[in-house]
């Protein structure tokens, strides 16, 4: 008994130790199942939140396809309405415009039938007018068609004169405005400085001693300058000056530099004088062959035969209202290839024609003729293409513009010559072209006073209006300067220009 109570006492103690390990290890147990039951259950209805949110998102999703969807339903069925509504609209304008094109159809057809009917019906009564015209005065078709056509301009001038003053004014703008561009681009390209020159025949003597010398012992000394020379010395009672008088220009200058030289020298005696004519003969025809070749050189008119550029050197010792003829002649040339080129035409004709269409002047002195006609026969001997001739001949308009390089020189001739300083005339012959200027424009019937103006340049005359009506004074200002183109000899152009005015004056009392 005493051997089994220490066994029974641990086993008591093992099996109350058992008993309570297993308790308090189904304590834990049941601790733990607590916890992952809390968190199992946390879980559920964390997801729960979430499945309800999202659901909800779902159904927010929803709705905003619907409304969207809705939205675009309405936006096409607003677009279909409005779409047929247009074709509605377009439809019914094409309904509109069918009906208003049928009713202009018509009205056409209408005014055709009308036109035709009083076509008809113009052409019944003309014939009717020509018929009864021609039966009443006698006259033929051609007589009656003459007179029913002066007829209907007498009943329609002032639409006629409108009319062709609208053209008119049209056309000179457009041509005059081209023209002008032409011309000062010509202008522009010609650069030649020419300083106008006068034709002096008088020699500075240094005292009046001096004439006694020049006269000699019985005159011998002047009767020798003017035999070889073949000018006149006029000695006068004009102080320290003589006057050398002579047709031929190279004469003159012959003698005048004969004449200057002896005086220089003041060795005045026969041989003296023999020996500086020659000196001054041989320095002119130097001076006459330099001054040729130059002229052909400047102008690139090349190939010239040596005699013709001399005659063209001649030219130097020549003018023509105070204006040098050589330097004119290239001044011309110029002009003239610049025209050629703006216009397209042939520049080398145009060049040389304007070169050599005063030829002519260096021996008019010696053949009888006008210088044009000296020229042709001048450039015909030398061998001168005739397209140059042709061109050159009617620079004066003594003959016809044959081509238009003829129609180029005279314009370059005429700008050259009338251009202001070119020329200069004296008071006489300026105050008599003047006066016939104004003869002529008082010749004509109508004219209340004419006034020469702008030295010459232009006519301005005043008609008066109770006889001279508009149509009759444009005519008036063509059959004027038709008449000054036939009666006078004139540089450049003259404008003239026909006035007429109508005023009407009342009184207020």
């Amino acid at each position: 008994m005493d051997q089994f109570t220490p066994l029974t006492i641990g086993i008591l103690c093992l099996s109350a130790g058992s008993i309570l390990g297993y308790f308090a290890r189904q304590s834990i147990a049941l601790k733990r199942a607590g916890t992952v039951e809390q968190k199992l259950q946390q879980k559920i209805v964390q997801a729960k939140k979430q499945s309800e949110q999202i659901l909800e998102e779902a159904k927010q999703s929803a709705l905003q396809v619907r409304e969207k969807a809705k939205n675009e339903a309405d936006q096409r069925r607003y677009e279909v309405v409005k779409t047929e509504r247009l074709l509605l609209q377009k439809e019914h304008n094409l309904d509109q415009k069918i009906s208003d094109f049928d009713l202009g159809k018509k009205d056409f057809q209408e005014k055709v039938q009308k036109l035709k009917a009083l076509k008809e019906n113009l052409s019944e009564l003309q014939n009717k007018a020509t018929d009864e015209l021609g039966r009443v005065a006698q006259l033929s078709k051609d007589d009656a068609k003459s007179e029913l056509f002066k007829k209907l301009e007498t009943e329609n001038q002032t639409d006629i004169l409108e009319r062709m003053q609208k053209l008119e004014r049209e056309g000179q703008e457009k041509f005059e405005k081209r023209a002008k561009e032409i011309l000062a681009i010509a202008i522009q390209r010609c650069t030649l400085n020419q300083a106008q020159e006068i034709t002096t025949s008088t020699v500075s003597l240094p005292s009046e001693d001096i004439k006694g010398r020049i006269i000699g012992k019985e005159g011998r000394n002047i009767r020798t300058l003017e035999r070889l020379t073949g000018v006149e010395v006029i000695i006068d009672e004009t102080p320290e000056m003589l006057v050398i008088s002579s047709f031929d220009p190279i004469r003159r200058q012959i003698a005048k530099m004969s004449l200057e030289k002896l005086i220089a020298d003041g060795r005045i005696q026969p041989a003296r004088i023999e020996k500086e004519v020659e000196k001054s003969q041989e320095e002119i025809a130097s001076q006459i062959k330099a001054a040729g070749e130059a002229a052909c050189y400047d102008t690139g008119v090349l190939s010239l035969d040596p005699k013709l550029t001399n005659l063209l050197g001649r030219l130097r010792f020549r003018t023509s209202y105070g204006q040098n003829v050589l330097l004119h002649s290239i001044e011309v040339s110029y002009l003239a290839s610049a025209l050629a080129s703006e216009l397209g035409i042939s520049v080398g004709i145009c060049k040389k024609a304007g070169l050599l269409h005063d030829i002519g002047k260096a021996v008019d002195h010696q053949i009888e003729g006008s210088h044009v006609n000296i020229g042709i026969r001048i450039l015909e001997k030398f061998g001168v293409e005739k397209e140059v001739i042709d061109a050159m001949k009617s620079h004066h308009e003594e003959y016809p513009f044959e081509t238009i390089e003829s129609v180029i020189v005279q314009v370059a001739d005429q700008i050259s010559g009338g251009r202001p300083g070119a020329r200069k005339d004296n008071l006489e012959n300026y105050l008599k072209r003047l006066s016939e200027l104004e003869n002529i424009a008082n010749s004509f019937a109508g004219i209340d006073k004419s006034y020469a103006i702008q030295a010459g340049r232009e006519v301005r005359v005043f008609v008066k209006p109770e006889e001279v009506d508009d149509l009759t004074a444009k005519k008036l200002a063509r059959d004027i300067a038709k008449r000054i183109q036939e009666d006078l000899n004139f540089p450049g152009e003259i404008k003239v220009t026909v006035i007429r005015e109508s005023r009407v004056v009342e009184y207020a009392r």
